[in-house]
């Protein structure tokens, strides 16, 4: 079958097309779409507003996510419904546009409403839509996104979120610490006139460098095989890394009682037992970056090796208490601030 030929105005439509300057082509796009808009009946959602800065492959970085964000022709700084979701580290659900979203759904829950504010809310419930590269988004303004970060860990210091909700209070935490740090850095570049200078990838430079820090906090110090190694010892089946009360004790009696004089005390000072019967932090995140998490990292290791090369419950226990004798001398302890 022979190919078919382009018509006349077809071809008469790519001359002209291959005339036009890039920003008339965006031009025509955007009235493109506004036309579409109107004949699929939603003229109402054809909004005046529109990104003159920022596109998708310019996101706002923070640690290893990515989070699309613009500047409004009105000033206002936004980041997307799909970009606030990530944010948080937050599963993308039902959002969809224009309708009811995984955010106004999450702020709307029993745990955390009741510490959102009105404003906070209508703002979350009625984002912002607007136009970018000639299609239709939806977004909040960027300030939400602490404000709502305030509002997660005012539910979890009353105790009022469920254990679902805990790792998106810990991405709070980095991102509100990390966002008040780059702010002051941020108003002394303008206090002082750098910020006309500087480059404009310095702020992100700097958030990264404190996210990584509060990251840091977070990360998995115990590595998982050490304790897939006690449960193959034990006898017991592995379950997807769900440990027993009992491991706890092996943890403390392995490694913080073994690992300086006084640290296991010192630490359960520091991380007392709640009423509700746990510890609100690791222990490890009590140590110090410069000698308490390299000590702690050799310890684990080294513990692991043994772990191993043992055929029994008994034999592991034999060669780590004659590997690492408990110290029970109590004295100063590199720990971190009280803070």
């Amino acid at each position: 079958m022979e190919e078919k030929k382009d018509s006349v105005q077809t071809k008469g439509g790519k001359a002209r097309a291959d005339k036009l300057s890039p920003e008339e082509r965006s031009a025509i796009a955007r009235d493109a779409a506004e036309a579409r808009w109107a004949r699929d009946g939603e003229v109402e959602r054809s909004p005046k507003l529109r990104a003159d800065f920022g596109s998708p492959d310019r996101p706002l970085k923070i640690g290893d996510l990515e989070i699309p964000c613009y500047v409004l022709n009105d000033g206002r700084s936004v980041i997307t419904q799909n970009g606030m979701l990530t944010a948080l580290t937050m599963s993308q659900g039902t959002a969809t546009k224009g309708g009811p979203d995984r955010l106004a759904n999450f702020a709307g829950t029993k745990s955390i409403s009741p510490f959102v504010s009105t404003a906070l809310r209508e703002m979350i419930t009625s984002p912002i839509r607007f136009r970018s590269g000639g299609q239709l988004a939806y977004g909040y303004e960027a300030t939400i996104l602490p404000e709502l970060c305030d509002a997660v860990l005012s539910a979890r210091q009353a105790g009022a979120l469920n254990y679902q909700q805990d790792h998106i209070a810990k991405q709070c935490e980095i991102l509100v610490r990390a966002f008040a740090r780059v702010g002051i850095v941020a108003l002394v570049h303008e206090a002082t006139g750098y910020q006309e200078i500087r480059d404009r990838d310095a702020l992100n430079q700097i958030l990264q460098l404190y996210i990584s820090e509060e990251l840091m906090k977070w990360a998995q110090t115990f590595p998982l095989e050490l304790y897939k190694e006690i449960f193959r010892l034990k006898g017991w089946p592995w379950n997807n890394g769900r440990m027993p009360q009992v491991v706890g004790k092996y943890t403390n009696d392995l490694v913080y009682s073994r690992l300086a004089p006084g640290i296991l005390e010192e630490l359960q000072r520091k991380n007392p037992v709640t009423e509700k019967g746990y510890r609100k932090h690791k222990h490890f995140q009590y140590l110090t970056r410069e000698i308490g998490h390299p000590a702690l990292t050799r310890h684990i290791y080294e513990l692991l090796g043994i772990a191993r090369a043992s055929d029994s419950w008994e034999k592991f226990y034999r060669t780590a208490d004659r590997v690492f004798p408990r110290v029970n001398t109590t004295l100063a302890l590199p720990f971190g601030d009280e803070n």
